[in-house]
C-alpha cells in the first residue's frame, strides 16, 4: 500500500521544482523500471509494484528487496502519469552532474540551446545513447530532462548519458578554448560536401527560434542540412536534424 504521504512526494516529482528539491525523478513502465534496475549509474530510492509484477520478477527485485513497495494499478495510476495501465513505477535519484572541465574536447558533446518539446528531448538523448555521446549541455531554458515525459521518450537514455544543465555555451568554450564549436544554421556550409568533424561541441537551436544570436557567435563551423529541390517543408524537426548532424559527423569515428 502507498500511504498518504508517499503519494504526496510522489506525485510532487511530476513538477520540476520538486525534482530538483529532492533530486529525485519518476521511472514508470515494466521497460524503463527493467532498465533501471540493470544498469550502476543511477541509484534506485524505492519501487511500487503488483503483486503480479513482483512474482513475474523476482530475480530482478532481489537485490532491491528492502526498496521493494506492493500496491495496486489502481494506486500506480494515482501517483503516476501514464495513460495506459501500470505495474511498476520506481523513484530514481538523479545523478551528480559532470563538471565542465571534465569534459573530453576529443569527442563530440551536444549543445542545447532552448529545446523545448519533450518528445524532441527525448529523441536527442536516444540519439546521443545510440552513438556514445558521453555528455549532453543543456541551458537553462531547455526542456528538464528528467521530466516523465523526456524519461519516457528517451528509453532509459538518461540512465547512460551524462546531462549538464543549465549551462552557458560560453563558460565550456573558456574552459575548452580550442574546440570546434558547431551550428546548423540556413547559410551554413553544406553538411555533406565539408570537412567532417569527430569531436568539438554540436549547437542544437530551438525548434522556432533556432540558435540564439549570442550562440551563434560563437560557432567556429557553420553547417546546413541541404533540402531536396522539390522541398517545400520550412524545416526539420529538431530531434530528425540531429541525428542526421551526429551520423554525418561521427561518420569517419564509426567503426563497424
Amino acid at each position: 500500500m502507498i500511504s498518504i504521504n508517499q503519494q504526496k512526494y510522489i506525485t510532487s516529482l511530476h513538477l520540476k521544482k520538486f525534482r530538483q528539491k529532492y533530486r529525485n525523478f519518476l521511472v514508470e513502465g515494466e521497460k524503463m523500471v527493467k532498465e533501471l534496475l540493470t544498469q550502476q549509474r543511477v541509484a534506485v530510492v524505492t519501487i511500487y509494484g503488483t503483486e503480479r509484477w513482483a512474482a513475474q520478477n523476482a530475480a530482478l527485485i532481489q537485490p532491491f528487496y528492502d526498496k521493494f513497495n506492493t500496491t495496486t494499478e489502481v494506486e500506480l495510476k494515482k501517483i503516476g502519469t501514464l495513460t495506459t495501465p501500470n505495474q511498476v513505477v520506481a523513484v530514481a535519484m538523479i545523478p551528480e552532474q559532470a563538471i565542465l572541465s571534465s569534459i573530453d574536447p576529443n569527442v563530440l558533446t551536444l549543445y542545447l540551446d532552448g529545446i523545448q518539446d519533450p518528445g524532441n528531448m527525448g529523441t536527442i538523448l536516444r540519439i546521443a545513447d545510440w552513438f556514445g555521446i558521453r555528455h549532453v549541455c543543456c541551458s537553462d531554458d531547455t526542456v528538464d530532462a528528467f521530466s516523465p515525459k523526456v524519461v519516457q521518450s528517451g528509453m532509459g537514455a538518461c540512465f547512460r548519458v551524462g546531462i549538464l544543465e543549465g549551462i552557458i555555451l560560453s563558460d565550456f568554450i573558456k574552459i575548452h578554448p580550442d574546440t570546434s564549436v558547431i551550428g546548423a544554421v540556413m547559410d551554413g556550409q553544406n553538411l555533406f560536401s565539408t570537412t567532417l568533424f569527430g569531436s568539438g561541441i554540436l549547437v542544437i537551436g530551438n525548434e522556432g527560434k533556432g540558435i540564439r544570436p549570442e550562440n551563434e557567435n560563437l560557432l567556429t563551423h557553420k553547417i546546413t542540412i541541404p533540402s531536396g529541390a522539390e522541398n517545400g517543408a520550412e524545416s526539420l524537426n529538431a530531434g530528425v536534424a540531429t541525428g542526421i548532424l551526429v551520423a554525418e559527423l561521427l561518420r569517419n569515428k564509426l567503426v563497424y
